[in-house]
């Protein structure tokens, strides 16, 4: 999903921290337009996910859940859910 809100929040916390995109891009040895292109949804990269969320201190799990929903975890709410 696309989500150009969660994309600056990622930019201004690793600007705190004075990383940029394009230093991660560089570390990875990447185009910095790849890092945006998965910061804003358009595509995943689970690679590119954790060099953002390493540089954030977080997990991939934290900035991007909907990217990491469990299929066990909602058979696990599905069948908490009481028959219609």
């Amino acid at each position: 999903m696309i989500d150009d809100k969660r994309h600056a929040r990622i930019k201004s916390a690793l600007s705190l921290k004075r990383i940029s995109l394009s230093d991660i891009a560089r570390s990875l040895a990447v185009t910095p337009s790849t890092v945006s292109i998965v910061s804003r949804g358009f595509r995943r990269s689970r690679r590119v996910e954790q060099a953002i969320a390493d540089a954030l201190g977080q997990r991939p799990e934290e900035i991007w859940p909907d990217r990491y929903r469990s299929g066990s975890a909602d058979r696990r709410e599905e069948a908490a859910m009481p028959a219609p």
